[in-house]
């Protein structure tokens, strides 16, 4: 049975919590090996984040010759990853480690190698553990043509889980100006 996307009726509008970072606040990596947000990784999407108005955060990455799948074209697995990469980082401002449970994406047109793309992620709603997250992809610019829409579904977890799964490298989040609950 599939985890429903749509919030049940009792949810909560979210609430960014007080100790979050402020708007224009770049956040840093979850880890330098990250292949999401890590500076580190060599064919990573070096993902930048920074924290929006409300429950939500603007992020951007170069579709580079590693991304591509069709000849000159980003991959569209790679393009679910800066989704769910730009949706993670919303459990930043909600201040509570979390999973994706579910991500559904609609691409809406090709993302050639060589441009940017830029994410808008926002929180929706919150019900107990889950947490409700949409995203939209633009083209070049910030206002441009819309490439992808995203929603999913994270479940909120406590911070053992990330070591009890990890590999033993340094745990995400860290004391290194990360996420810390």
């Amino acid at each position: 049975m599939a985890v429903s996307l749509t919030p049940p009726p009792d949810a909560a509008s979210p609430e960014r919590n007080p100790d979050a970072p402020a708007p224009g606040s770049v956040l840093p990596p979850h880890y330098a090996a990250c292949f999401g947000c890590g500076p580190d990784h060599p064919t990573g999407l070096h993902l930048s984040v920074t924290v929006a108005e409300g429950v939500a955060v603007d992020a951007v990455f170069n579709v580079a010759e590693a991304h591509q799948g069709a000849p000159g074209l980003a991959h569209g697995g790679v393009l679910a990853t800066a989704a769910d990469e730009a949706l993670g980082f919303l459990n930043w401002l909600l201040r509570r480690p979390a999973v994706t449970a579910r991500l559904e994406v609609d691409y809406l047109r090709p993302v050639p190698v060589g441009s940017d793309l830029h994410l808008h992620a926002e929180c929706f709603a919150v019900a107990g553990r889950k947490t409700y997250v949409r995203c939209e992809g633009r083209l070049d610019q910030p206002d441009g043509p819309a490439a992808l829409r995203a929603v999913g579904l994270f479940l909120a977890v406590p911070i053992e889980h990330f070591r009890r799964h990890g590999r033993g490298r340094p745990t995400p989040p860290s004391d290194e100006g990360s996420y810390n609950p």
